[in-house]
């Protein structure tokens, strides 16, 4: 009933984080988001915007994925039902009501391919020992990338858990006040003969970064 009738006007239910603020689950148009007051977490402009990004990078070589920043999963859906990949994600979310969300509204649960754990996303990559064929970063509190992730001491140990042969895919942020670290960041990684390549304005928003190996 919530889907037909979301053709005639949207459907919005709140919930309350104390991390993200006011979360609102909206069915619009015969489809279910996740939204914060000013973004898009998942299933509408942030689903496309990382298509975007996974369509650039050759996801046969792809073993094992890490997502930091799980929302309600959409990249999750993307890979396995626009690319059809199988293999073992690892999701790292700090919210709480975020993880709940996902599991109650968009049927993400733990299983032999996707493992969702609650933790700081920096804590978590200083902890781990594990190499990843692909990180996916999608970190934002509302429109904001938080400054920790614009900093090179998160790239230095995110570095680490990147395989040899693997690949970064960064949702950058769409406020232009972080444009100098942000290129501080790209400068960074060009340094250690790493492939950067940045995309502007994808889906007339945000910046899309993309790093490989030479």
């Amino acid at each position: 009933m919530k889907r037909l009738t979301s053709y005639l006007y949207p459907i919005i239910k709140k919930i309350e984080s104390d991390i993200n603020g006011t979360l609102e689950i909206t069915w619009y148009n015969g489809k279910k988001h996740l939204n914060t007051k000013n973004a898009n977490y998942s299933y509408g402009s942030l689903q496309r915007i990382l298509k975007f990004g996974l369509e650039k990078i050759d996801l046969s070589k792809v073993h094992s994925v890490l997502l930091l920043g799980l929302g309600g999963g959409s990249v999750i859906q993307t890979l396995r039902k626009d690319f059809n990949y199988q293999e073992h994600m690892t999701a790292i979310e700090i919210d709480p009501v975020i993880i709940q969300i996902a599991k109650d509204e968009f049927q993400l649960q733990n299983n032999e391919q996707l493992d969702i754990i609650c933790s700081d996303a920096i804590q978590y990559i200083e902890k781990t020992q594990a190499t990843f064929d692909l990180i996916i970063i999608d970190l934002f509190i509302d429109t904001q990338v938080p400054q920790q992730f614009l900093e090179l001491p998160f790239w230095e140990t995110l570095l680490k858990r990147k395989s040899t042969s693997g690949a970064i895919l960064f949702n950058a942020s769409l406020e232009s006040s972080m444009s100098v670290p942000l290129e501080a960041v790209i400068d960074y990684l060009k340094s250690h003969v790493y492939k950067v390549t940045v995309f502007d304005k994808v889906n007339n928003t945000n910046r899309v970064i993309i790093t490989s190996s030479l």
